[in-house]
């Protein structure tokens, strides 16, 4: 993404060429949907948040800073922010699922997983628990701390970093039945 292209047509939208929003939406959509898609596991609900997600870029573009980042760092944030407000709609950040701690080591096959392309690996991330996937995605993918997660989520500290290594552990799992299957289906 060419960080002079998003400038100039963010200024063309600030002057109010309502076109100019057209190109920046055609521009991201897939990425920003594949993030929605990420946090949220129904595709129309996720299709939702990125209709609201643009709708607040566009009210909130003359608050992006072109010297503090880059525009998609920017919007991003924000898209995940609309995802965030729609599971705390659902109370989904209050059911946080203990699962039981797996005590038997894992094996996957790394060629395997080298071969899964973005819609498996969305896929594997969204069979998570809610609880896990949003720590999951916060940290892993877009990079947030587990004091952003904590303050952002309303949970402790402690709590984020546990739904991490659970994840993680899930994951491992997932991934290893994955693989599996893959195997077998070629054999």
């Amino acid at each position: 993404m060419n960080k002079n292209s998003d400038i100039l047509i963010i200024e063309s939208i600030l002057k109010g060429d309502r076109n100019a929003f057209s190109l920046l939406y055609e521009k991201y959509k897939r990425r920003f949907l594949l993030t929605c898609v990420r946090y949220i596991k129904r595709r129309s609900e996720a299709e939702d948040c990125l209709q609201d997600a643009f709708i607040a870029i566009y009210k909130d573009l003359n608050k992006f800073d072109s010297n503090k980042g880059q525009f998609y760092t920017w919007a991003n944030r924000i898209v995940i922010n609309i995802c965030l407000q729609r599971l705390r709609k659902k109370s989904v950040l209050n059911a946080f699922q203990d699962i039981f701690d797996y005590s038997h080591s894992i094996s996957v096959d790394e060629e395997a997983i080298a071969n899964l392309g973005l819609q498996e690996i969305t896929k594997i991330i969204q069979q998570l628990p809610k609880g896990y996937r949003t720590v999951f995605n916060m940290y892993i993918i877009d990079g947030y701390s587990h004091k952003e997660i904590s303050d952002q989520l309303g949970i402790s500290v402690g709590t984020s970093k546990s739904q991490l290594n659970r994840a993680k552990k899930l994951l491992k799992t997932n991934l290893d039945e994955f693989s599996y299957k893959l195997v077998e289906s070629y054999a």
